[in-house]
């Protein structure tokens, strides 16, 4: 599916790329379209923390004078940073007032990798302190609206990318993911989301390893080709999907946790990905994972510990966070969880089948802002019962997108390497 283009819709990042490239937009136009938009829908939105209007069209005019201007493979395209990556000349903020306001010296790895490709960078996005929910908003800089119903939280914690590139602000949005963070705000927003496998993306802040392992960095895009074009580029290797042939698909609603089964809408996109999938010629079985009872609180003791240790790294003091942050570096001290018996249940999974699909949430969005003001046994709860699906995945180090069929997002996960594969069956339904 590829999104159109016109004066209201400045179209997918392939679209714009294309035609910056053959010269029939230059990327300042395309810049100052996405600029305006913003301009005219983010005071309701909240999905940007900052905006470069005046920086953004300097890098446009630069892709449009450049020699190179044929070659890039993202020339002109908007790109929104969530803002836990640094941007040259940008504070990093990380959705919180604990953290400094000074400017930053340089651009993180994988930012400076989509500007070296011809990407505009428009601006940062919001999240919740620290990226630490399923959600957007915070005390500090309120709640983000979703852009398909603006009563409704888009999902996070990258949830403000999510948002820019829904409303049309951005055309990919770059985004972190320790527990769902890509895949549930693009499947609350109608977007696709993919969540790279371990160690296939640099990580902001030029860390080695982020919340003990969880935490990978990827693309938000309206499209498939979109999400594969910037991948490609943050890990310098273009996506090849070509022919997938017939692919052994196990599908399963069962949920990692008793707290969070999946209503029957996400049951049913489940239902639908499996009957389009054997229409494209694959074997397709329902079979569950075999999810350790631990599995999330594995999960979720190394989520506190990486808290925890992060609040270190970055030199925050703790009585400046939200009270619910300090609960959770609180919890932290004990140390990160142990996922070794769960990697091995996965990959076992996957000598069997090809592709697992399940629910990425087991409901949809719920209403923006509800959550700004509650605590942490409160918000825990309130995430467990609604996003069981993705972490997981995040504890195993494997692959994952987020994609709509019809609608409702489905998640596909594949074995370590595996995201052409992901891909090229998402772009076979939707």
């Amino acid at each position: 599916m590829s999104g159109p283009t016109s004066e209201n819709d400045p179209g997918t990042a392939s679209a714009i790329a294309a035609d910056v490239r053959a010269g029939r937009r230059t990327a300042v136009q395309v810049a100052q379209a996405h600029l305006d938009r913003i301009a005219a829908l983010d005071p309701d939105l909240n999905a940007f923390a900052s905006v470069r209007a005046e920086q953004a069209l300097a890098e446009a005019a630069a892709v449009d004078a450049s020699p190179e201007r044929d070659r890039l493979p993202l020339a002109g395209v908007p790109v929104a940073i969530k803002d836990n990556m640094a941007i040259a000349g940008s504070p990093v903020r990380y959705g919180s007032a604990a953290t400094s306001e000074d400017p930053a010296p340089a651009d993180d790895e994988l930012v400076a990798r989509v500007r070296a490709a011809g990407a505009v960078v428009v601006g940062s996005t919001r999240l919740p302190e620290l990226a630490v929910w399923g959600f957007t908003s915070s005390r500090a800089y309120g709640a983000t609206r979703n852009p398909l119903d603006p009563g409704r939280d888009p999902g996070g914690s990258t949830g403000g990318g999510a948002a820019a590139v829904a409303a049309g602000m951005a055309a990919v949005a770059l985004g972190t993911d320790g527990g769902g963070s890509i895949r549930i705000p693009s499947a609350h927003c109608g977007l696709v989301g993919l969540k790279p496998t371990r160690g296939a993306v640099p990580l902001p802040g030029g860390v080695a390893e982020h919340w003990y392992g969880l935490t990978v960095a990827g693309p938000i895009g309206r499209t498939v080709a979109d999400v594969a074009l910037a991948h490609g580029v943050l890990t310098g290797t273009p996506v090849e999907t070509g022919d997938l042939g017939s692919l052994r698909v196990a599908t399963s609603v069962r949920s990692p946790s008793p707290l969070g089964p999946p209503d029957a809408p996400r049951r049913a996109a489940v239902e639908r990905a499996a009957a389009r999938l054997r229409e494209h010629g694959h074997l397709v079985d329902k079979a569950d994972p075999r999810y350790p009872a631990t599995v999330l609180n594995a999960w979720g003791r190394s989520w506190h510990a990486g808290v925890a240790e992060e609040v270190t790294r970055l030199g925050l003091d703790p009585d400046r966070l939200e009270p619910r942050t300090r609960a959770i570096v609180r919890k932290g001290r004990r140390g990160p969880g142990d996922g070794r018996a769960w990697t091995e249940r996965a990959h076992e999974l996957f000598t069997s089948y090809d592709v697992l699909v399940t629910p990425v949430t087991a409901r949809g969005p719920g209403p923006a802002g509800a959550l700004t003001e509650k605590g942490y046994l409160a918000t825990y709860l309130a995430s467990a019962r609604s996003i069981p699906f993705t972490p997981a995945w995040n504890l195993a180090g494997f692959p994952a997108v987020a994609v709509p069929c019809d609608g409702v997002a489905v998640q596909l996960v594949g074995p370590p390497g595996s995201e052409a594969v992901l891909l090229g069956v998402a772009a076979q339904l939707f």
